[in-house]
């Protein structure tokens, strides 16, 4: 009996029992919540057109992108576009030619968290449309790197040989959240990769990633992403993750570059307001609570 070929376009999504076939017509959700934890599964065997590249391509921010590769023998027909469709696409995963694709190995690779946090992440920013200047960008890798060991922005600082003003303001002159939500963030993306890979309790990661409890990480990523650690366990991936974040941050004005698909929701604060002056206390006050801000 011959095997059903599999549509161009399938989702990957909760329970990840099956890929479901998605209509050549059908349009994404507009908002991060409309597919937390699904991949878009792309599979190039009918051939790779510019029309599948486009749409690939311009899928929503928090959507990962798995590519199936087709027979061998197609392959040296698109040699010469792999690259393209590589550098275009930004994928996940790029998988070898299957006619049924294994759903448990699907959802293992979509588990897996970034490979090295500071440039999986800037790279996902300039998919998304954030253009950074080489020297922010380097901070912002530094800060994810340092984010492994350190807890709080002044030591963070002291890594990058700077003071907290001035990274402050840099971060504020180019229109972006506060270092210390960086920090939080990275921090956070380390306790969902744990959450979905390990079979660790919550205690037991807060603990590992410096938290004094698991209530404590549970809350502040409520605040930050706005989902629990129970949903995040079940919902597999750190893109949509992210992009929760970064749609939260846009929709309260941290975030000042529109992201490509983010609507203007925000007001613009004041660009001469010092936005650190009160950072202090609000770091000392972390810091009492155990969250390391």
């Amino acid at each position: 009996m011959p095997v059903e070929a599999l549509p161009t376009f399938s989702l990957l999504a909760p329970p990840y029992s099956r890929l479901l076939p998605l209509d050549d017509q059908e349009e994404f959700p507009a908002h991060p919540r409309g597919f937390r934890g699904a991949a878009l599964v792309w599979s190039l065997t009918p051939g790779g057109t510019d029309a599948e590249l486009e749409r690939a391509a311009a899928r929503p921010g928090g959507l990962p992108l798995m590519i199936l590769l087709p027979p061998s023998i197609r392959i040296l027909r698109l040699r010469a576009r792999m690259m393209e469709l590589v550098e275009e696409t930004r994928p996940h995963a790029i998988l070898p030619h299957h006619p049924v694709p294994d759903t448990e190995e699907l959802r293992f690779l979509l588990a897996h968290g970034p490979g090295s946090m500071g440039s999986d992440v800037l790279d996902y920013l300039r998919w998304r449309g954030l253009r950074l200047d080489q020297d922010t960008r380097q901070v912002m890798g530094r800060i994810a790197t340092l984010s492994e060991e350190l807890r709080t922005l002044g030591a963070v600082a002291r890594g990058l040989y700077m003071s907290r003003r001035a990274l402050g303001r840099r971060f504020h002159d180019r229109g972006l959240p506060a270092p210390s939500r960086w920090l939080q963030i990275y921090r956070q993306v380390r306790a969902a990769q744990m959450l979905q890979s390990t079979g660790r309790s919550l205690g037991e990661i807060a603990r590992c990633l410096g938290y004094p409890d698991e209530f404590t990480l549970s809350n502040q990523m409520d605040r930050m992403v706005g989902v629990r650690p129970s949903l995040v366990r079940e919902r597999l991936g750190w893109e949509w993750f992210f992009e929760s974040w970064l749609r939260r941050e846009w929709d309260s004005g941290s975030l000042q570059h529109p992201l490509r698909g983010f609507p203007p929701a925000f007001k613009v604060p004041d660009r001469d307001q010092d936005p650190h002056a009160a950072e202090p206390e609000n770091e000392e006050r972390a810091e009492r609570s155990g969250e390391a801000a």
